[in-house]
């Protein structure tokens, strides 16, 4: 086998929650004496600083990247395909991703460089629910049950963290369909993220109702009866 493809949950208390992210694998002729060669399927979007618009993945394990020593270089002794699903998952999909380039480091935990990675942490979030609707209405092939699947799941789940972000919660401060506050100072979402969340949230629910999820209770009701609501039809097919 020299080709994988690979999907990735998002954390919770992470800005990628409950997302779906691909990466396609080649296994070169050398390996594993050289890493695989990993792309992300980003559909044009730069979602992390390690996850390029283009595709390209900067971890040190794949040797894209000069920063990495130790466990974290590629060692065709003990290094393997699941350390590498592993680290993209828990160290590049992480909770404040902001700090993962290499000049915005020495930032953290400073006033300023918390109040960048929640305005980073707001950006991303949009990016991923993006990210779930292109996966949606054009899936990988292969996957386009699982993901259907996936998100009739856990839709609900992702619109209702929707609303909490609305209702002024920090993004990635959901763990389940329960909430936590992940900073001490208590900050909510700003108001130039709420604006285009709302209207991303119609977008999702319409995309959820159409695979079976129940969407009733984050309906806004309109002005009567008459208001348009999203359709519950199952199609079988959600490509464009």
């Amino acid at each position: 086998m020299d080709l994988l493809r690979a999907v990735i949950f998002g954390p919770a208390g992470t800005p990628y929650h409950d997302g779906l992210f691909f990466f396609d694998v080649q296994f070169p002729y050398e390996y594993p004496d050289i890493p695989p060669q990993v792309t992300y399927r980003s559909r044009g979007l730069q979602i992390n600083p390690n996850l390029y618009a283009c595709g390209r993945v900067c971890l040190s394990l794949l040797d894209t990247t000069w920063v990495g020593t130790g466990c974290e270089k590629w060692n065709p002794d003990n290094s393997t395909m699941l350390q590498v699903l592993v680290s993209i998952q828990a160290l590049v999909l992480n909770a404040k991703p902001f700090f993962n380039e290499a000049g915005h480091a020495m930032s953290a935990n400073s006033p300023l460089g918390e109040k960048l990675s929640m305005t980073y942490n707001e950006k991303t979030f949009l990016l991923s629910c993006r990210t779930m609707q292109y996966s949606l209405r054009n899936p990988p092939k292969n996957f386009e049950d699982f993901v259907i699947g996936h998100f009739r799941n856990h839709g609900r789940k992702i619109l209702k963290g929707c609303k909490s972000y609305m209702a002024g919660a920090q993004v990635g401060c959901l763990v389940g369909d329960g909430e936590r506050d992940v900073n001490d100072g208590g900050a909510s979402c700003s108001a130039s993220f709420k604006a285009p969340l709302k209207l991303l949230l119609s977008d999702l629910l319409k995309d959820f109702a159409k695979i079976g999820v129940d969407c009733a209770e984050f309906q806004d009701p309109g002005p009567g009866p008459g208001a348009a609501k999203a359709t519950a039809e199952t199609p079988s097919s959600l490509k464009p």
